[in-house]
């Protein structure tokens, strides 16, 4: 992708680095490194307020919590928390009502600062609560996962999920600043830092085949949680989605690249019940089907499909997607991604692969995607 460049020069493993978010007077930092979690300095630059908001999980909470509210109080009179049910199966009105709940009892006004301590749900909730919160009210993620780091907190997508589509209720709304501590990612279980590698995998094959490269040949440190390798990875990316999203903020052209994987990663999440597979997974798997499509396309080779699906399983994800359907599997599947919010007048519409860091996208006949499908599940 022209405007990307490899950037391959390292941080060292205490190093601090920002990555901007270039969107005008929207305009934010992404900041990378040790021991930024619970510094109060790292949250200096923030407008100032009588109250900040922490939402976090029963997972989170326990962990960190209490470390961002002894930071945040240098800054703010009051620290509140709330803290939700963990998993994606969560991500509902219900939960999201949690956090207006709270504002309101506590007497929030337009000036509290929301922050999002957790993973992409956490981050995805409290920003669509920023956003609709008196018509909306600051809020700053602190990601503790990869997968967080490295996409959901990016950006400025928030929302929740609809039992007949992942992320389909929600907003655009950009947070004043992202903090990636890179001591959080100690804690995640192997599975959450295996889904975590799927959306870095994500960035080579759509924008920089050196750094698919890299990711290829410094997996081992990455699996082990090496912090210079983590620190690397999590930087590219933040590198290339903040290029894409600075280009196309609100989805209408070019930072649907992002979303390679994701047609028919959101299908297998909504058909197995959110919650069953980490989206990480539901996205490694659906990265191998988008590439068996590009492949029937005609716009790569085997050698690639094989390429990526064996980095995919070698990060600890799926490769075989679920069956969902054991009358018309394929059937269910393209019920599904029909309702992707990629789809046009009930055309799928899938980013593949047009060529090494090249995504593009393409409508396919249904015929096609039902052969990828059916040599693609279980």
């Amino acid at each position: 992708m022209s405007g990307v460049s490899p950037k391959l020069g390292g941080m060292t493993a205490n190093s601090t680095t920002s990555v901007s978010i270039a969107l005008g007077d929207r305009s934010y930092p992404i900041t990378i490194g040790s021991h930024l979690l619970g510094d109060s300095q790292t949250y200096c630059a923030l407008p100032k307020a009588n109250t900040a908001f922490i939402v976090s999980n029963t997972t989170v909470a326990p962990l960190y919590a209490q470390r961002l509210a002894a930071a945040l109080s240098s800054h703010y009179k009051v620290v509140h928390q709330v803290t939700l049910p963990d998993g994606e199966e969560f991500k509902t009105w219900e939960t999201l009502n949690l956090i207006f709940d709270a504002l309101l009892s506590q007497g929030s006004d337009r000036k509290t600062v929301l922050f999002a301590l957790g993973g992409g749900v956490v981050g995805d909730m409290t920003g669509f609560a920023a956003a609709s919160f008196m018509r909306g009210v600051p809020f700053v993620q602190v990601p503790t996962t990869l997968l967080a780091q490295v996409d959901s907190s990016v950006g400025g997508k928030t929302g929740i999920n609809h039992p007949l589509g992942k992320n389909m209720v929600g907003a655009f709304y950009q947070p004043l600043m992202v903090v990636c501590d890179l001591d959080t990612l100690q804690t995640l279980p192997d599975r959450e830092l295996s889904a975590g590698l799927g959306e870095i995998i994500k960035y080579g094959p759509i924008a920089d085949a050196q750094f698919l490269d890299w990711i290829e040949q410094n997996l081992p440190q990455l699996l082990a949680r090496d912090v210079a390798a983590l620190a690397h990875a999590v930087k590219r990316s933040c590198e290339i989605k903040a290029w894409v999203v600075g280009q196309d903020e609100r989805e209408s052209g070019l930072r649907a690249i992002l979303n390679f994987g994701h047609t028919f990663g959101h299908a297998i999440e909504a058909g197995l019940g959110y919650g069953a597979w980490l989206h990480g997974e539901a996205v490694g798997c659906g990265m191998v089907m988008a590439a068996h499509l590009s492949q029937r396309l005609g716009l790569v080779d085997d050698a690639f499909v094989a390429r990526l699906t064996t980095l995919i399983r070698n990060a600890g994800l799926p490769v075989k997607g679920p069956i969902l359907d054991t009358g018309d599997n394929a059937g269910r599947y393209l019920v599904l991604m029909r309702l992707d919010k990629k789809s046009e007048a009930g055309e799928i519409r899938s980013v593949v692969i047009d060529g090494m860091a090249k995504a593009v996208m393409r409508s396919a006949p249904d015929a096609m995607v039902r052969e990828v499908i059916d040599a693609c599940c279980r």
